[in-house]
């Protein structure tokens, strides 16, 4: 089977959120077998694609290196490439079923676009010790998907050193624990840097979170007065641009991605 690295949010090599997409399969095999091999790419996720009588649709599941995630941007955008730019389907739109849904991926030259459900917001009282566990106080704290702590501004974010393994007890109110976002508004480049800790997925601090989107675009068009929010997520060393669309319910994520390792499976 073959099997590919993909750098997803990235205009270049080595940028973004790096990916495993396997070719696409005839019937799922046991999820044991599947989650080894996540734990062996050790990538943030590994996808997995089913094909359908529809050769423009796909059933899709994520792994990380710890557990099966119920929604993934940065791994969905590396599969639509991979069945675009490696196996060259010609369709403009490909269509993904998926624990979360529907989901769409549409291609416009270079730049691929995700629709993913926006994600319910509630502002809820700063937990206590996230200030201590972030290394920074939050100006509020918001439960979505993840818990989205708003810091003060982007160089607050930029400098976080958080204590990892105390993130694991935040996330109530929030759809999936011990996964938490600092966000702050810009004042130059992106509208809004962002950093995504994952500890509860396995995944310390992700390069570049789709799935973060469906929280902070909503949350982040309500404090600019638009629809569209450009979002720079700061990880150390590489990190990603996202250029997101509110609407309704649904929220429009832009980006690249570039293929950077081909391999096959030798089991």
């Amino acid at each position: 089977m073959r099997q590919w690295t993909v750098d997803a949010f990235a205009e270049r090599p080595f940028m973004g959120n790096p990916a495993a997409v396997l070719q696409p399969l005839e019937n799922w095999p046991d999820a044991g077998w599947m989650q080894a091999l996540a734990a062996e790419n050790n990538h943030s996720e590994t996808a997995f694609l089913k094909t359908t009588r529809d050769d423009a649709r796909f059933e899709l599941r994520w792994f990380t290196p710890a557990m099966e995630v119920s929604l993934c941007g940065h791994a969905t955008l590396a599969a639509a490439h991979v069945l675009w730019r490696e196996l060259g389907l010609e369709t403009r739109r490909l269509t993904f079923d998926t624990a979360s849904g529907v989901l769409t991926v549409d291609r416009f030259g270079e730049v691929y676009e995700l629709n993913f459900p926006a994600d319910p917001l509630t502002r809820v009282e700063t937990p206590r010790g996230l200030a201590k566990a972030l290394g920074a106080e939050p100006l509020e704290v918001w439960a979505s998907r993840y818990l989205i702590a708003v810091m003060a501004d982007a160089k607050t974010v930029r400098e976080l050193k958080p204590d990892i393994p105390a993130l694991l007890a935040f996330g109530e109110g929030a759809m999936e624990s011990g996964q938490v976002i600092a966000a702050a508004i810009s004042a130059e480049g992106a509208d809004v840097v962002d950093r995504f800790f994952g500890p509860g997925c396995g995944v310390d601090e992700d390069p570049a979170t789709g799935s973060a989107r469906c929280g902070l675009a909503p949350l982040f068009a309500t404090k600019l007065g638009r629809t569209n929010v450009t979002f720079e997520q700061a990880y150390p060393g590489r990190g990603a641009r996202f250029e997101t669309e509110l609407h309704g319910d649904r929220v429009l994520i832009r980006g690249n991605a570039v293929t950077v390792m081909s391999s096959v499976l030798r089991f």
